[in-house]
């Protein structure tokens, strides 16, 4: 038997999460956003790469500074070119994963 409680927390949390992610889009459908809004918007994509990146690189513990993680440092260099280049991201991945593969391998 599913617990009234349990199903409603379910249900709620489901909203939550549903409400931000969709209902944008139909306020965007309806009504046009301003320019700066636009522009703003555009500069998210870059913005949350470069905050995944600098989490991969650096690790952090409570009462001291971030560390650099080198390999995965090193790793962002080929990867952060190869995207540069051909402007495809899945092959940037599999570059940085490579990268970073070969590096412990040998180091």
């Amino acid at each position: 038997m599913i617990n009234p409680y349990i199903l409603t927390a379910i249900v709620a949390a489901m909203l939550v999460t549903w409400i931000p992610r969709v209902f944008p889009y139909f306020l965007v459908r309806f009504a046009s956003l301003p320019n700066k809004v636009v522009a703003f918007l555009g500069y998210l994509p870059l913005t949350i790469i470069f905050a995944l990146v600098l989490s991969s690189i650096f690790t952090e513990k409570t009462g001291s500074l971030p560390q650099l993680k080198w390999i995965e440092a090193v790793a962002v260099l080929p990867t952060f070119l190869v995207v540069l280049r051909s402007k495809n991201v899945m092959l940037a991945v599999v570059t940085g994963v490579l990268c970073v593969a070969v590096l412990r391998l040998f180091i």
